[in-house]
């Protein structure tokens, strides 16, 4: 017994010193000049983009991965990568799958403008590639699991269209059928600085948590099949909880007070990328001690005439949201704030511009009559003027009774228009 026990040691000794070995010799062919040069090459094929790698490793310790250190997608803007680790899973490796375990990716700067870069040219490369006929069979060979059943994202900074920076930390896991087990992130600098948020799979929804600005959003996400063939929708309902606005609008600051909304989302889609693209809100809110900023409505009122500039504080602020991809739009707004209250409609484009009404009545024009006004500018910019109707009624009216006479007139003369625009057109 003795001295099997020794052979045994013995084997795998020797067993342990070949594979060191192999690894050596792996990580030694891995590191060449040459190697290195093939596998960019065959990258940037498939991208459609140079890419260029630091240097390729076979790493043992802590766990064995295939690792890439300082890459970089040339495009413009450049998308680089501090360093990329795939590790595989060694059971599917003996089933002839090559199944990544654990994808890690480190201190990646990735501006928006280069991923946009990147789709284009992948995009072109497709266009421009033969078509080929599919094989009658499956051809025989390991098959390839594309998703990592875990990722890690380690100090991602991404640069939107302004160059503003967002920089998060997150996780993710797979289940075994490929679908979200659960993620959790952490937003370390930009706008949403010390935002976090985790969602865990439960059957077949995603209770989900955003603890920011002071508050929080909680709610559930589902999936099922559509109604066209190999499409799904997401569909979801959210509440949130005395949440500072400007954390959500940051670093705009045209809005700020404490947020309570519930919301409805769904969108059909076929691939996970066109999820926002085809997506539908709606949302009923209120904001309570609310500060808008770029408008002051009371000036507008009692000056009727163009306002830019100054702030209007509101006791609350309700409405509802609609929303379809990037396009915006308030219906039903009710505002109040002591003497002042105001109603109306607002689009917000997806190039943040504004457009819109609002009635704005105050108790010391007796309460009874609403000054018109039209809301335009950009969303960091806004601006509200009267009616071209209202503006002439207002010097008419200032002309018979100064004072009270003017927003009499904006009111009558608002209304003139919009007879005279059904009769004779825009």
């Amino acid at each position: 017994m003795a001295k099997f026990v020794k052979w045994a040691a013995i084997l795998l000794a020797a067993f342990l010193l070949l594979l060191a070995g192999v690894a050596v010799a792996l990580q030694h062919w891995v590191r060449t000049d040459d190697f290195r040069a093939r596998v960019e090459q065959q990258a940037s094929a498939a991208l459609g983009v140079p890419l260029r790698f630091g240097r390729l490793s076979v790493d043992l310790w802590p766990l064995p991965a295939v690792a890439a250190d300082d890459v970089v997608l040339q495009t413009r803007p450049a998308l680089s990568v501090g360093r990329v680790e795939a590790r595989p899973e060694w059971s599917g490796l003996l089933a002839r799958r090559l199944e990544i375990a654990t994808l890690v990716v480190r201190k990646a700067v990735l501006p928006q403008a280069g991923i946009a870069a990147l789709a284009t040219a992948m995009q072109k490369r497709d266009k421009a590639a033969p078509k080929r006929v599919a094989p009658a069979a499956p051809e025989e060979g390991p098959s390839v699991v594309a998703f990592p059943r875990r990722a890690l994202l380690d100090d991602i900074t991404w640069i939107d269209e302004k160059g503003q920076r967002l920089t998060v930390h997150a996780e993710a896991d797979l289940g075994e059928d490929g679908m979200l087990e659960r993620a959790s992130f952490r937003i370390l600098q930009g706008r949403f600085a010390g935002t976090q948020g985790s969602i865990e799979r439960k059957g077949e929804q995603w209770p989900l948590r955003v603890d920011i600005g002071g508050g929080r959003i909680v709610g559930k996400l589902y999936l099922t099949a559509g109604k066209a063939a190999g499409t799904q929708v997401l569909h979801g309902q959210f509440n949130t909880d005395n949440v500072e606005v400007s954390a959500l609008t940051a670093p705009s600051k045209v809005l700020s007070g404490k947020l309570q909304a519930q919301t409805s989302l769904r969108s059909e889609f076929r691939e996970i990328g066109h999820v926002a693209d085809t997506m539908n809100t709606q949302t009923r809110f209120t904001v309570r001690d609310a500060l808008v900023d770029g408008i002051d409505l009371q000036k507008a009122v009692q000056t009727v005439g163009l306002s830019r500039g100054g702030t209007t504080r509101l006791d609350t602020l309700a409405g509802q949201v609609t929303t379809q991809g990037k396009a915006v739009h308030l219906s039903n707004l009710v505002a109040t704030s002591g003497s002042l209250s105001a109603s109306g409609n607002v689009s917000i484009a997806a190039s943040k511009a504004l457009s819109g009404r609002v009635n704005v009545d105050l108790a010391s024009t007796g309460g009874a009559l609403g000054v018109p006004l039209v809301v335009g500018g950009t969303l960091d910019e806004p601006s509200v003027m009267l009616t071209r109707g209202a503006m002439v009624g207002a010097a008419v009216g200032t002309l018979i009774v100064p004072g009270a006479g003017t927003a009499a007139g904006a009111t009558a003369g608002d209304k003139i228009g919009e007879t005279l625009r059904g009769i004779f057109g825009k």
